[in-house]
Parts: C-alpha cells; structure tokens; sequence
C-alpha cells in the first residue's frame, strides 16, 4: 500500500466508499427480505434503492463518521436510517422465523461482503500500479467496515439486529419470559452500549473484531 501513502484523498474516499456501501446495503437488505415475506413497505417508501440520499442519518451518516475522521480515528462509525418494516404483518403471514430472518439480512450481507472482499484482496498483486493499490485499499476497508457492522449488530444488545433475532428465536421455541425480557431492555440498550464502547469495556467488546481480521487478512 506504500502508493497510497502520498495520497490521503485516496484513502478518505476508499474508506467514505467503503463505509456507505456497508451500511446503506445493510438496510436495504432488511427491506428486500421483508419484501419476500410479503412486506412492501421499504420498497413503497423507496427504500430499496441505491441512492444514498435515500439513506442517509444525518448523525450516523455524516456528523458522526465526519467527527470520526477529523480526530484521525483508527475507523469510521455510524449508521444508515432504517428502513421502515411492517414486523407484525410479517410474523402474522410467516412467523417468528421469518421475522429473526428479516432482523439477521443486514448481519448476513455485512459478513458476506466482507468474505468476498477479503478473498478478492488476498489474489490481488500489490507490486504493480497505482490503481491496483487502489483497488486494494478499498477492499481492505470493505472487509473492516463490513466486519464493524455485522459484528456489532450480532450483539444481542438492544436495539441492535442481534437482540431482534434473539427475541423472535424465543418467541419462536416458545421461551416467551426469556423474548419479554430481551425486548423490554429497549429503553436501556442505548446506554448499555455507551458503557460497552466508551469504557475500558470497550476492549472485550471489539476483540472479536480484532480476531476475525488477523483471520480475514492473514
């Protein structure tokens, strides 16, 4: 990567690129498999589209990652908006499965992409030009960006996919105390999460992530 070293536009707009892709497609895969268990309502809304303005949080989107960037952050953060989603119609028409299906899509394409763009990084000859150097940056930052979001939204913390998931899977195998429990913690998880991510806590919580890219870059 020494040929990008000169070139800090270059690794803004890889990692921007990046960044976007990650968590634009990951809303937008919650609403394509809403939609085929018969929820139109992201595809209504426009939602499904690949226009990022369609997506875009002005805090998790743009003033957060732009905070990020400025205080030379190791990486960037944030979020896309949600796609709008009609759960109960869903759970009504196919059942709980369905819906922790519906809150695993954004996971699945987040730990799929960054499978992908690690294989593709791992055959690509870095000894060459400029745009190959290039072309490998914004891999290596699909492959970590891609890993940030899927992991981060396993967490079965509210209001993270991961505790969706896990609530319907006890609806489902008919533990409902345990699905009361999980979903009740929606008004706290956002605190729960400061704590987890601004403290010395924050070390356990992403070393999962420091793992699986010794894994994914070897």
């Amino acid at each position: 990567m020494e040929l990008l070293n000169d070139f800090s536009w270059a690794k803004i707009l890889c990692a921007s690129l990046a960044f976007l892709i990650a968590i634009i497609g990951h809303e937008i895969m919650h609403g394509l498999v809403a939609k085929y268990y018969g929820d139109d309502t992201a595809s209504l809304s426009g939602r499904l589209s690949i226009n990022p303005l369609k997506h875009i949080d002005l805090i998790g989107s743009i003033i957060l990652p732009a905070s990020l960037l400025a205080l030379n952050a190791p990486f960037l953060f944030g979020w896309a908006k949600p796609v709008p989603i009609n759960i109960n119609q869903i759970i009504n028409n196919h059942g709980y499965l369905a819906a922790c299906n519906v809150s695993l899509a954004g996971i699945i394409y987040n730990f799929s992409l960054a499978i992908i763009s690690a294989l593709a990084l791992n055959i690509i000859n870095l000894d060459i030009t400029l745009p190959i150097a290039f072309l490998a940056y914004f891999l290596l930052q699909l492959v970590l960006y891609n890993l940030i979001l899927g992991l981060f939204n396993l967490y079965p913390i509210p209001p993270l996919d991961g505790s969706r998931a896990l609530g319907f899977l006890c609806l489902k195998l008919g533990f409902l105390n345990a699905a009361k429990k999980i979903f009740s913690l929606d008004r706290y998880g956002i605190f729960i999460l400061l704590i987890l991510i601004a403290t010395p806590l924050s070390a356990i919580f992403f070393y999962p992530l420091d793992f699986l890219l010794k894994f994914f870059i070897s």
